[in-house]
């Protein structure tokens, strides 16, 4: 599989360095699109506050990640929902720590989740 990025420079604004624009996936042989996953333990409950919970979506993305055989090098697109926007900078801050070098296209999103100790819901797609 080849991952492709794609951040035109002229005729769209530009792209800031925590994403891309656009990722294109050629050769793919499987796509796996992961719910919205929220910043829960293993029991179900919520981190007590938003650094926990960016903590534990993130362990639990791993983890569903692995049980297809994938890892967030897989991850090709990624949406976020935040309850406030004062949460952005620390979602973009873990998003960019867990991939690391890597930028794919994202999305975040002002939302009220399900239940309000969610503080913060992803999605991801990934590739493989």
């Amino acid at each position: 599989m080849e991952l492709v990025p794609h951040s035109p420079t002229e005729g769209v604004y530009p792209a800031t360095d925590d994403y891309v624009h656009a990722m294109e996936v050629r050769g793919a042989a499987r796509f796996l699109f992961v719910s919205g996953t929220m910043g829960l333990d293993p029991a179900g409950k919520p981190g007590a506050d938003l650094a926990e919970q960016l903590d534990l979506i993130w362990s639990n993305i791993r983890v569903i990640l692995a049980s297809a055989g994938m890892t967030v090098d897989n991850i090709v697109r990624l949406t976020s929902y935040l309850r406030d926007a004062s949460y952005a900078e620390a979602n973009a801050a873990a998003r960019t720590a867990a991939l690391g070098e890597r930028r794919v296209p994202t999305t975040a999103i002002i939302a009220t989740t399900l239940d309000s100790e969610w503080l913060v819901e992803i999605e991801v797609v990934a590739a493989a």
